[in-house]
């Protein structure tokens, strides 16, 4: 099952020449989670994988640079002549929010279903779970965490065999935690299949103060996406606009034991190295995503999360004077 997160939109409140405002895709198997939902976020995906029929929008707060790229879309995806329901997910408040922009993208060929959300109560999904947990900004916000559930641990088909147990349903019923009879007598699952693992789990923290919350859901995280919007000789501002600096991220990182952060919601004041190397003073799997980029997650057997990087267009080269 592949899992990964493409940074669509990576600026912080204003979008720059190289960097669009606030949006992340989460694709795991075929499910597409749309995370915030700038202004310019329809064009960025038509840029790389294409205005794809998403079913799930979250929203994390309700400042203009985290939603005002949804009029536009709902309206595109209808002028596409769209059918399926679209469900929006947020704090409450999103149907208020939901009424005053209404007048905007008028009416539309398929349902959009508006569902608040209280903090700490999970989403089911087919094989994971979206909790919505409370952060420090402003105005009520709301981080994510994707955790997958455990899977079963790995089939020793060769132990099975010398306990003599035949190949086929029975290899099932063992993976399944039922006991089978073998050649020998009654095999149990514990003695060919081993400990279960774990699944994998990303945190999006959206816009926020450093906060005990975040860090407790970003434990032994494999990806947390968090805001970086100042250096630390901005601390001061940081904390007076409910912000982080790239240090104290990092430093949540580092207690939350997390596999990699990925720091997003950059300010136009800055091009993203400098951020990246103060938060690798403290925490050394640190990247600062641009725009397009992406980040693998492959389970943690297998290794850790990779950053893979946007190709960009280069200008042509200028033609052979005669």
């Amino acid at each position: 099952m592949n899992l990964d997160v493409l940074f669509i939109g990576t600026a912080g409140s204003a979008p720059t020449a190289r960097r669009g405002l606030p949006a992340t895709l989460v694709r795991r198997g075929a499910d597409r989670l749309l995370f915030d939902c700038g202004e310019g976020t329809q064009r960025q995906l038509l840029r790389s994988v294409g205005l794809i029929e998403l079913e799930d929008v979250f929203v994390t707060h309700f400042h203009a640079d985290h939603f005002l790229g949804l009029p536009g879309m709902l309206k595109t995806f209808a002028l596409r002549g769209r059918e399926l329901p679209l469900t929006v997910w947020g704090p409450p408040g999103l149907r208020a929010l939901f009424g005053a922009l209404r007048p905007v993208f008028g009416r539309l060929s398929y349902e959009v279903r508006l569902v608040e959300l209280e903090p700490g109560v999970p989403l089911a999904r087919d094989g994971y779970e979206i909790t919505p947990f409370a952060v420090d900004h402003r105005v009520r916000a709301y981080g994510y965490v994707l955790v997958e559930e455990d899977r079963p641990g790995r089939f020793d088909e060769a132990r099975a065999r010398q306990l003599g147990v035949t190949p086929g349903p029975d290899f099932g019923r063992l993976q399944r935690g039922e006991a089978v009879t073998g050649s020998q007598g009654a095999v149990r699952p514990e003695q060919v299949v081993g400990e279960s693992r774990r699944g994998r789990k990303v945190v999006l923290a959206g816009d926020t103060a450093p906060h005990e919350m975040t860090r407790i859901a970003a434990h032994e995280a494999d990806l947390l996406v968090h805001e970086a919007t100042f250096a630390h000789e901005e601390a001061e501002r940081a904390r007076e606009t409910s912000h982080s600096t790239a240090r104290q991220a990092a430093q949540l990182a580092a207690d939350a034991g997390v596999a990699l952060l990925a720091l997003t919601h950059v300010s136009p004041r800055y091009a993203g190295p400098e951020l990246r190397d103060e938060a690798r003073e403290v925490f050394e799997r640190t990247i600062v995503p641009r725009d397009l980029d992406s980040v693998e997650i492959p389970f943690p057997e297998r290794g850790p999360p990779i950053q893979v990087r946007h190709e960009r267009s280069r200008p042509p080269a200028p033609a052979d004077s005669a």
